[in-house]
């Protein structure tokens, strides 16, 4: 999830950089839904104590 998200923000920078704003603000919006889906399932996998090992 992190990775798509990731992904869609690149893909927005390079698209605002060339003038596709609706491309842009499109990637953009997917890449801010992405990441707060990523966040959510984080949280989520920490309280339920199935995070990452610390070492």
């Amino acid at each position: 999830m992190l990775r798509n998200s990731l992904i869609f923000l690149i893909v927005a920078l390079v698209a605002a950089y060339l003038g596709f704003a609706t491309l842009a603000g499109t990637a953009a919006l997917i890449a801010k839904i992405c990441f707060v889906i990523f966040l959510v399932f984080f949280v989520i996998s920490l309280v339920r104590g199935n995070g990452p090992k610390s070492l």
